[in-house]
């Protein structure tokens, strides 16, 4: 995309705004209308991965051609994924997809607007600081960042230029969640007490990759360029495809399950961090040579930090040894909860009237009410859902047409 063109997209933003209807989609008329929408977006894969190939290949594949967009090429440093990748999109876009060695390789072509991330975690914030460098948007898949360094990086990159950046938190683009949000900061819900947040699970396969090891040799791959600013250290190929099981390439659990969750603690109550937190856990269960733990229990508490008497609680806790993978996110108030994995809120533990005539106290009981267009956590390999998933990566495409800010922008991350 030339920079003339940009200018000029960005230019007609304010114009096109008229057709953005808040939070819903929008219809193929509207987009008929929007000044620029018949040149169609140009994107790239960073990191032809299974998340990709599983996720965003089929979500993007729903909304393509009615926001006029392309799959053009696939970056990957190994040969394999690299070349599957190109020959599968070529499949579905019915049309050569290029096949790029590596990110300077396909920036360098001057071929991509915007970018699919999805490579290792630790590689994500170093990833879309090349995108937005390059001059493109980024869908970029969370953890966002496994170090401070590499996140004050990217933000400040991303700050500093005008590109379009969604985080993979997909709740953000739930209606059940959008419902949950709404409900709370109007303040019926009343002040947050307490959050329980649990994901577990029994797969011992869970991020072992046993099929694929054999198939990875050193020289089909770009060991170095795949470490990128962490330590010098010998190829590994576990280190390179089951990345989720090693530090400092992935933090495990917190990074991959406690990102979703938590983000949605910052959401609703607008609170950016925690004030403190401490955790503690191990490898209890899975001795198979992984470093980072298949347990973990996290209590974490928010408020300002300036008034140490006001807050609540978060408690995050996971185990890899059982369970049965259904994420509970659960808020707690004075007259009740609401409950995301029943999608409801109820009077259920709230102030009764018995307890509160005892104290001489009003009672406190929240109404019975289901979140609008509640659409349940369905927590496979996508860990959202291939509806909240859709939504999301919709929600980007929308942004990348009319150049505004899509619900998880880069301080979700």
């Amino acid at each position: 995309m030339s920079q003339s063109r940009r200018d000029f997209i960005r230019k007609t933003a304010i114009t096109s705004a008229g057709f953005y209807i808040g939070t819903s989609t929008f219809s193929a008329r509207s987009y008929r209308n929007i000044i620029g929408a018949n040149d169609r977006i140009r994107v790239g894969v960073v990191g032809f991965s299974d998340r990709h190939r599983s996720t965003h290949l089929p979500c993007f594949m729903n909304h393509y051609k009615e926001l006029n967009f392309d799959l053009v090429a696939v970056s990957d440093i190994w040969k394999k994924r690299r070349e599957d990748g190109a020959a599968m999109w070529k499949e579905k876009m019915r049309h050569d997809v290029i096949a790029c060695r590596n990110n300077e390789e396909m920036y360098d072509k001057k071929s991509v607007d915007a970018v699919f991330i999805s490579t290792a975690d630790f590689q994500h914030a170093l990833h879309t600081i090349e995108a937005v460098k390059a001059g493109c948007d980024a869908y970029v898949e969370k953890p966002f960042a496994e170090t401070m360094d590499d996140n004050r990086a990217a933000l400040k990159a991303i700050k500093a230029s005008d590109r379009i950046v969604q985080i993979g938190s997909q709740r953000r683009s739930g209606q059940n969640y959008m419902a949950a949000n709404e409900f709370i900061r109007s303040g019926k819900f009343g002040a947050i007490t307490m959050v329980e947040l649990t994901w577990n699970v029994n797969q011992p396969g869970r991020w072992r990759r046993p099929a694929l090891l054999d198939q990875l040799k050193e020289e089909d791959t770009d060991w170095k360029r795949y470490l990128l600013n962490r330590p010098d250290v010998p190829f590994d190929v576990r280190k390179y495809l089951e990345f989720r099981l090693f530090w400092p390439y992935s933090s495990g659990l917190p990074g991959q399950w406690m990102s979703h969750q938590i983000d949605t603690v910052h959401w609703f109550s607008g609170l950016q961090h925690p004030r403190t937190v401490v955790a503690n856990g191990g490898i209890y269960m899975w001795k198979d040579g992984r470093k980072n733990w298949d347990t973990i229990t996290a209590v974490f508490e928010y408020g300002p930090v300036n008034d140490p008497a006001t807050g609540f609680q978060v408690t995050f806790s996971s185990r890899m040894d059982n369970g049965d993978e259904h994420p509970a996110e659960i808020y707690y108030s004075n007259g009740g909860e609401l409950n995301l994995i029943t999608n409801k809120v109820s009077s259920h533990g709230g102030l009764s009237k018995r307890f509160a005539d005892e104290m001489k106290m009003q009672p406190n009981l929240l109404p019975e009410l289901s979140l609008s267009e509640a659409a349940p956590v369905v927590a496979s390999a996508d860990t959202g859902g291939d509806m909240l998933t859709s939504n999301h990566i919709r929600n980007w495409m929308e942004c990348v047409r009319i150049r505004k800010q899509p619900h998880a922008p880069v301080e979700a991350g």
